[in-house]
């Protein structure tokens, strides 16, 4: 077996039981309609964190070009695995008690989200770095600018409860993530 395989059979687990996570809490607000009160800016978040889950997955491919691998590399990579998973984990607790629905819960747990979107915001550089510089130079300046202009718009979402500001900022992240993945990275190799 590749390293590379070896790798991702740990991180494609974590990655999984994100996605789990996320799937397993719509589905719950499919089978109990009414249970709770459903908010859509939460429901726009999962559907980004999920994109960003499989388009994670989908943009690892090169680094099965990498010939050496060290330890730090791979626990890199594990822990770019973990940060997804948290996002996904912060979308759904085991239950709302205490909140009076999913907005509730969202504005309360806004400056863990957004910080741990900030933090996957460097970490998605250094992770574009480490496939080289060729392929970070590839994404053009435009990635570098999105990068820093996310940073910014999430760094105001964690500390601002404007519902205008995080409905148009989760619009903005998922038509964003569409128009990466319809022009930037519909093929890997």
């Amino acid at each position: 077996m590749e390293m590379f395989n070896y790798v991702m059979v740990l991180a494609s687990v974590i990655i999984g039981l994100g996605i789990a996570h996320l799937l397993q809490g719509v589905g719950r607000l499919i089978q109990h309609p009414g249970r709770v009160k459903v908010y859509w800016v939460h429901l726009l978040w999962v559907a980004a964190i999920f994109l960003r889950a499989i388009f994670w997955w989908w943009t690892e491919f090169p680094l099965s070009q990498t010939v050496r691998w060290t330890f730090t590399l791979y626990l890199f990579v594990l822990a770019y695995a973990v940060l997804i998973y948290l996002w996904c984990a912060l979308l759904f607790p085991r239950d709302l008690e205490g909140y009076a629905g999913f907005k509730d819960y969202f504005y309360s747990r806004r400056g863990w989200f957004f910080g741990l979107l900030v933090v996957g915001q460097l970490v998605d550089v250094a992770d574009t770095l480490l496939k080289g510089v060729a392929h970070f130079r590839s994404l053009g300046p435009s990635y570098l600018a999105a990068i820093v202009g996310l940073s910014v718009l999430m760094l105001i979402a964690m500390r601002t409860r404007s519902e205008r500001y995080h409905a148009a900022l989760a619009i903005f992240t998922v038509a964003y993530l569409i128009a990466d993945w319809w022009f930037v990275f519909d093929t890997v190799g």
